[in-house]
């Protein structure tokens, strides 16, 4: 039976996210994010971004192109990578506590490599977006690695489909997950038995242990390319946080879906969008909006 979501009110418990006066960036927590072959590099830096700017304590890119490994002038907090065998072979020795992957991540032999990795990493979040989803979606085996690790470590990971990755999943339309969202993203928990964020208008949030909830903010601007990986970042930045600030993953995720979406909103009220926001734009507000809350 299928029941109505309920409304997310995940900002009523952003404050647990308040420092003291005494904590250093290993109480923010480490973040590793993979991604950006090949003419995608900008979907990794977007992710990375937004993980640096809602407050992880470091933020490490794995970035698949070799011509993008390298530091960022604009950016040279963030730690850039080259993601190579060796590397994925290693990743567990960063220690992270927190992984996303799949902005830009193509789906080349490495990228494939490194979803088998990152699911042999046990008990920290993971966060699985865009071009991960899509490998998911063509490998059964991928898809029961997936649900592997969610029956050993029930609640620790998150996918973040928009409707076509969502559709791929269920081997379906993208036009049937528009016509029946809510029951799409129970079928999504169901196939995958993650935490599921199903993106577009009123981003919804399911998972097997919580009721589904629904954000009633967001607005058509949000309609444009990185979006989704400043998402991706988001959440990863907030469980990070949330380690140690005693926020779990279902609790993070609500946190930034509504974060994005308010931030969205807020701009588009001071006249910058609905046409042409972009997300860099919406990163700075979101970090606006969330020390507010504290």
């Amino acid at each position: 039976m299928i029941h109505s979501p309920t409304k997310l009110n995940a900002l009523l418990i952003a404050s647990r996210l308040k420092r003291s006066p005494a904590e250093h960036k290993g109480d923010a927590g480490k973040v590793v994010l993979i991604g950006g072959a090949t003419g995608m590099a900008g979907a990794l830096l977007l992710a990375g971004n937004a993980c640096m700017h809602l407050g992880a304590g470091w933020t490490i890119l794995e970035m698949l192109d070799p011509s993008s490994a390298h530091a960022c002038i604009d950016h040279p907090e963030l730690m850039i990578r080259l993601a190579n065998l060796e590397a994925m072979n290693g990743l567990h020795n960063i220690k992270p506590d927190v992984i996303a992957i799949g902005p830009g991540l193509g789906n080349s032999a490495l990228a494939l490599r490194s979803l088998e990795k990152v699911f042999d990493i046990p008990s920290i979040p993971l966060i699985i977006d865009a071009d991960a989803l899509n490998l998911i979606a063509s490998s059964k085996d991928l898809l029961k690695a997936l649900q592997n690790r969610n029956q050993q470590f029930p609640g620790l990971t998150v996918i973040t489909p928009h409707p076509g990755e969502a559709a791929k999943l269920l081997k379906i339309s993208g036009a049937d997950i528009q016509s029946n969202r809510l029951a799409c993203v129970e079928k999504l928990v169901e196939l995958t038995r993650s935490i599921v964020v199903l993106k577009g208008q009123h981003t919804l949030i399911a998972s097997p242990e919580y009721p589904t909830a629904q954000c009633e903010d967001g607005n058509p601007g949000m309609g444009t390319g990185g979006m989704g990986d400043i998402l991706t970042g988001s959440i990863a930045a907030i469980a990070a946080q949330g380690v140690r600030h005693h926020l779990n993953l279902w609790e993070s995720s609500g946190i930034a879906v509504q974060l994005h979406a308010l931030a969205a909103d807020n701009l588009v009220s001071k006249g910058v969008g609905p046409i042409g926001l972009t997300p860099s734009e919406t990163i700075l507000e979101m970090r606006s909006l969330l020390n507010k809350l504290l």
